[in-house]
């Protein structure tokens, strides 16, 4: 029986529309390192490549030429 928190998001992720376990498996197409999930901005951050890779449509857009340049 599926109760009311059962139909709740579970993480921004999912109530953006992206799968939180796709999430768990993407890597920096650049470092193959880590992403960090920017919620306000609809991008997956690669702080090791200082890019953030855009979401469109609850797509992940994994192009570095798609990606824009982050300062830190």
């Amino acid at each position: 029986m599926m109760t009311s928190q059962d139909s709740q998001p579970h993480s921004a992720a999912q109530a953006a529309g992206i799968d939180p376990k796709l999430l768990e498996i993407l890597v920096c197409p650049v470092t193959k390192g880590v992403l960090e999930y920017d919620s306000a901005r609809q991008e997956l951050i690669s702080h090791a490549a200082k890019l953030a890779y855009p979401i469109r449509d609850g797509i992940p857009i994994m192009l570095p030429e798609e990606a824009r340049k982050i300062e830190e």
